[in-house]
């Protein structure tokens, strides 16, 4: 049986949830969209939120790779996501690192911001 592209990017979104617990990160709420919203949903969503803690703690443990920004710039998953939402995951993945932080979180630098 040949799953979906969307499918495979979900089970993929739920794995990550699995890999971070076993580095003592648990991303309760990150796993409660996915649930949700499914994989794609929620990850098109999550990639505009500023100030995500999940990613900080990736790159505090050295595995950046567990990340869903990179998960969605994957070759792979590339068209389940418009070119905006995919840079927005590498500009986040490449920030990540030199970000400076705000009361514990990233500060916001998205792409993608509202005009009052």
């Amino acid at each position: 049986m040949n799953k979906s592209l969307a499918a495979k990017f979900h089970d993929e979104m739920l794995a990550l949830y699995d890999h971070c617990a076993a580095i003592g990160f648990r991303p309760v709420l990150f796993r409660r969209q996915v649930i949700l919203k499914g994989g794609v949903e929620a990850a098109r969503e999550l990639v505009f939120k500023p100030g995500t803690t999940g990613l900080e703690r990736l790159v505090d443990a050295r595995k950046i790779d567990l990340s869903m920004e990179a998960a969605m710039i994957k070759a792979e998953y590339r068209t389940l996501f418009t070119p905006l939402e995919i840079k927005e995951a590498a500009k986040r993945l490449e920030a990540s690192a030199t970000r400076e932080r705000s009361r514990g979180r990233l500060t916001q630098t998205a792409t993608h911001t509202r005009q009052a």
